[in-house]
């Protein structure tokens, strides 16, 4: 049974696109500067800025009341015929990145009843990494009462012969171009094709058949397969996924399978597209005894033909094998080293982007760095799947700028 599906899309009618769409609220948390610059860029016209919480506003005197306006201006928007409606249909966004690559990705609707986020899940749709569950009940505040939503979440399938999204991109020649432009704040250029009708109905029938064999792949693995899992923007979906629970908890005995709030709208994307580069995050301990974490790990963690690891230490560095049993990612089995060994030693964690950071922070008194590996794409899906959920900082998609900008939407009541 699938779990994505085309759904009734919310596209504004205005001339300045440029200034509709903004970037995902949890970027540039710590730069209240640039969210400054986005409203006075957008003042005056339009735009998703008005109907989001920036991450960076948590905290300040502009949360509330920032707040309590999303609500009133989407209702505004809806009231005032902002919105052009597209039924049952499905966008085919390509997204020019920094580098000049081009990101595919197909924006639809998902069911919430497929996913769920906690550890240990078997759910078709999965997180990757934990969800901090304190960082729900602000993002609760605005869409409890929204009557619509608008995406930021990016959704991976596990697609090597490419047949969901890449025999959308051979015909977008033939569908109908919703938008054109160049994104804010350097965020590159984007388009919009609409999928609906026949062709719509053609990805979800490869989409049916895909779900129905996805099994095939993981028959190796003990744990149980799933169909999708959360790239980025998982915390918006839980949040989708705990106000629906919450409204079945409200409204006990009510049919709500057809509710709209069942629903969470996403873009999916394909991991083995090349265009996709997951980023290894490095591990930096300060404040802590080098010698002493190097030699229990290689007593506890380390094995012959392992994963190899880069450590850095002062002027020294070596590198180390961590036992494949531990995990099915590098980063597992050292994460599951450090997470234990800090509970009873001295030390202070972090996580690093850049691999010379990496290594100039090491150069410190007290320090050990970790420079890992990248991670295959096709590792991914199976760690969640042997692993359960992975470990936090696991791997990057891609810079903050290239993050999804709010465009599309949909009602929710």
């Amino acid at each position: 049974m699938n779990a994505f599906f085309p759904a009734d899309i919310l596209l504004p009618k205005t001339e300045e696109m440029e200034k509709w769409a903004v970037i995902a609220c949890d970027q540039f948390t710590s730069d209240q500067a640039y969210w400054d610059r986005v409203r006075a860029f957008a003042e005056g016209a339009p735009s998703t800025i008005n109907l989001i919480l920036p991450e960076a506003e948590l905290g300040t005197p502009m949360e509330a009341a920032h707040t309590r306006a999303i609500n009133e201006t989407m209702a505004r928007y809806l009231d005032e015929g902002l919105f052009v409606c597209y039924p049952h249909s499905l966008v085919y966004v390509e997204r020019t990145l920094e580098n000049g690559a081009i990101r595919p990705g197909l924006v639809g609707m998902v069911d919430l009843d497929a996913y769920d986020y906690r550890t240990g899940s078997v759910s078709p749709i999965r997180a990757t990494e934990r969800t901090v569950v304190e960082r729900i009940p602000p993002r609760q505040r605005v869409r409890r009462d929204a009557p619509m939503e608008l995406p930021h979440i990016l959704m991976l399938c596990d697609d090597h012969d490419k047949v969901l999204i890449e025999p959308i991109a051979a015909k977008k020649d033939s569908l109908k171009k919703l938008y054109d432009f160049d994104l804010m704040e350097g965020g590159g250029h984007i388009t919009g094709y609409l999928v609906d009708g026949d062709e719509a109905a053609a990805f979800e029938a490869r989409l049916a058949d895909y779900t129905a064999r996805v099994g095939e792949k993981y028959r190796d693995l003990a744990g149980v397969p799933m169909v999708f899992a959360v790239g980025d923007g998982n915390h918006s979906l839980a949040t989708a996924k705990s106000c629906y629970e919450e409204l079945k908890a409200n409204h006990p005995g009510e049919d709500l399978s057809n509710h709209p709030a069942r629903y969470a709208l996403v873009e999916l994307e394909n991991i083995h597209d090349p265009s996709q580069v997951f980023e290894p995050i490095h591990r930096i301990i300060t404040h802590t005894d080098p010698e002493a974490l190097l030699r229990d790990l290689e007593a506890e963690y380390c094995a012959p033909g392992g994963y190899e690891i880069t450590w850095y230490a002062g002027a020294r560095s070596g590198k180390l094998s961590l036992d494949r049993s531990k995990s099915e990612l590098a980063v597992g089995a050292l994460q599951s080293f450090l997470d234990d060994w800090l509970k009873t030693h001295p030390g202070q964690i972090d996580y690093i982007h850049d691999d010379d950071v990496l290594v100039g922070l090491a150069r410190q008194e007290q320090a050990v760095g970790f420079l890992l590996p990248g991670m295959e794409k096709s590792q991914l899906f199976r760690g969640v799947i042997a692993d359960g959920i992975l470990p936090r900082k696991t791997f990057s998609m891609g810079h903050a700028r290239e993050k999804r900008y709010y465009l599309e939407g949909r009602r929710i009541k």
